[in-house]
């Protein structure tokens, strides 16, 4: 497979490993939330700070669990005014830091690659076997990101290249008049990953039928019949005789399909069709105009506070196309480069749509992250009285915690007993890098130190964020004996020191792994 070659590739090819683990923080006070709940890992979300950290923040509890990722990244036209700062430890690298990348920068393609990888890398990890992401891209970047993205997710898991039509119209241009954005859509895996599906044109009466919503397709046997043009119950039977009779009475004593009387006195034969599961697949080409992702905006009375957002019904078709075949519609929605809130928006606006329980994940760097991206948020839940939308009049209800990034899991403020994480962190932090698979607190027994289960292990974790504590705390013999029997699991003991043999240990099937540790990973 032919591969990409750019400056400092060689330095961020494997960076997103060596990022170190943030806690997180609450903020009740910018959080909406239902009275007497607090903010959970395990809601809907809106994280300020840098997307590459929270990204890598989020793998204790998230890896693996993405359903679907939408992210509209920079498109690098030179007139963005972002900035590269991650910290990668490369001499010329450094050179870039806090510099805005502009039109004239002659490396402005190496620092956006440099950008994109390792955040491409950590929402690989993020994706579920069967999840799939999106990624908005203009003609300025859209060749190199295909050619990234078959580095990190595979070129066999291309799923498929849109064109979003953005725009109608005339325009001033040199060569070619522009309406159209770009669209890149990769698997996690494609053997597990159901196709796109879109509602089709619905063309007849909706009914309701044990609370469920079917349309009456009345042309659908027009093929078979099309000699004579009709699918009416009379004519079907006249010319196609008592075994047509019987099929079609057949399909109406099962519910299949009803006859509908028209003003000529003859019936239709209409089948009933699933209105939330009758689908199609998607076509390449979208049409979801910038102007209407200016007027949702408006619609929530932050008219000119953002450039160029999404629209909504872009949002809503893509996440509708990846989520309509589960029967929940719980799967968990992230967007890393969250902006105005677009994304958070249309899953509210669907999960009211169909009853859904889908989750959303935002992550935004910039500081309008609460007064913008949280605050249309806000705004959609609680509801907008001057909305000309019934829904968005009333609210779409919901909730999200607000976080900011805290402390990062340093190994070196631990030794010295400084900055301390609380259990909790540090207990989904041991368990995602020691077992490679996601923390549930609410499997924790923290009386009995118990921190969870995983395929290979039970996880043990001997620690307070107390000095005095860390330096007595040791996994002696008599304690190893009092753990609870594991069966045919091995037990991982988290603990500052040990005093006890590691051959006794071994006979008991317990694992001792010291604190402070490196990051690693014990199942191969």
């Amino acid at each position: 497979m032919p591969r990409i070659h750019f400056k400092g590739k060689d330095s961020i090819v494997n960076y997103h490993l060596t990022v170190p683990y943030h806690q997180f923080q609450a903020v009740e006070k910018k959080s909406m939330l239902e009275k007497g709940k607090n903010p959970s890992l395990h809601d809907n979300m809106i994280i300020h700070g840098d997307n590459l950290t929270a990204l890598k923040a989020l793998l204790p509890t998230h890896g693996g669990k993405v359903n679907c990722i939408y992210i509209d990244p920079p498109y690098n036209t030179g007139n963005e005014g972002w900035v590269y700062n991650d910290n990668v430890n490369n001499a010329m690298m450094r050179q870039w830091f806090g510099k805005v990348v502009d039109s004239e920068d002659m490396t402005r393609h190496d620092k956006w690659l440099c950008m994109m990888w390792p955040r491409l890398s950590l929402l690989r990890e993020l994706l579920a076997e069967d999840g799939v992401i999106f990624v908005s891209i203009d003609d300025n970047e859209q060749h190199r990101l295909r050619m990234v993205m078959d580095e990190v997710f595979g070129e066999d898991n291309f799923v498929a290249g849109f064109v979003v039509i953005r725009a109608e119209g005339g325009g001033m241009a040199k060569q070619a008049i522009k309406g159209h954005d770009h669209l890149l859509v990769y698997a996690k895996n494609i053997s597990l990953s159901t196709p796109l599906k879109r509602p089709r044109d619905v063309r007849g009466e909706i009914v309701t039928k044990d609370g469920i919503e079917y349309w009456l397709e009345e042309d659908w046997l027009r093929k078979e019949f099309g000699k004579y043009g009709t699918c009416h119950y009379e004519e079907i039977v006249k010319y196609k005789g008592k075994e047509k009779k019987k099929e079609i009475d057949q399909l109406i004593a099962s519910g299949d399909c009803v006859l509908i009387e028209k003003k000529n006195g003859l019936h239709v034969v209409a089948r009933m069709r699933n209105l939330s599961m009758d689908s199609s697949k998607f076509y390449s080409v979208l049409k979801h105009l910038s102007a209407n992702g200016i007027k949702d905006l408006d619609s929530v009375n932050l008219k000119g506070k953002f450039d160029y957002p999404k629209p909504i019904s872009l949002l809503m078709e893509l996440i509708r196309g990846k989520t309509m075949h589960t029967k929940d519609q719980s799967d968990i929605i992230l967007d890393s480069f969250a902006g105005s809130g677009t994304t958070a928006h249309a899953v509210l606006a669907l999960n009211k749509e169909d009853g859904g329980n889908r989750k959303f994940i935002l992550v935004e760097c910039e500081d309008y992250a609460d007064k913008i991206t949280a605050e249309r948020v806000r705004r959609v839940i609680k509801g907008v009285p001057k909305s000309k939308d019934e829904n968005l009049k009333k609210g779409l209800g919901g909730n999200f915690g607000y976080w900011e990034l805290g402390r990062p899991m340093e190994m070196q403020s631990i030794l010295e007993g400084e900055d301390l994480p609380t259990y909790n962190e540090l207990a989904r932090y041991v368990f995602y890098t020691a077992t490679g698979e996601q923390w549930s607190q609410k499997l924790m027994k923290k009386r009995d130190f118990f921190v969870g289960e995983s395929e290979h292990y039970q996880v043990y974790l001997f620690y307070k964020p107390d000095v005095d504590y860390l330096t007595e705390a040791s996994l002696t013999l008599e304690l190893a004996e009092s753990l609870p029997k594991s069966g045919k699991k091995w037990r991982l003991v988290f603990a500052p020191t040990r005093y006890a043999n590691p051959d006794s240990l071994a006979k008991m099937k317990i694992k001792f792994c010291q604190l402070p540790f490196e990051i690693y990973k014990v199942v191969e």
